[in-house]
């Protein structure tokens, strides 16, 4: 089974994106923002991170650049999750690290394609 690690200070968006997960047969694990994920893939990397772009503490882009210093034998796949749309907002998360990313609202049909694209659906 795939694990995926949903980073988000939202609760709600934390909700809906375990759910469309396990439907997809994921395993989920939850943190709350970049340092709180940072730890938990430190401890047990998971095979892909769906990753908020604004939160307290640490923001997505902090965590990217983190991610990148971090010494692990396999780096997470990551997957932006953001409202932001911008072409330089897009550019900027792939530069940092980003595998993909999916625009908030997304739809299961939407967030499956997108983990295909990376490589662990």
């Amino acid at each position: 089974m795939k694990s995926c690690l949903v980073v988000d200070d939202s609760k709600v968006i934390r909700k809906v994106a375990r759910h469309m997960l396990e439907t997809l047969d994921f395993s989920v694990e939850e943190a709350v923002d970049g340092r709180d994920a940072l730890s938990q893939v430190e401890r047990e990397t998971p095979d892909v991170v769906l990753l908020d772009w604004n939160m307290p503490i640490m923001s997505g882009m902090e965590f990217l650049r983190a991610l990148a210093l971090a010494k692990m034998s396999k780096r997470p796949k990551v997957v932006f999750c953001t409202t932001e749309n911008g072409i330089a907002h897009i550019r900027a998360a792939i530069d940092a690290g980003a595998d993909e990313y999916v625009m908030k609202p997304f739809d299961r049909e939407t967030l499956h394609t997108k983990l295909q694209i990376v490589g662990v659906a």
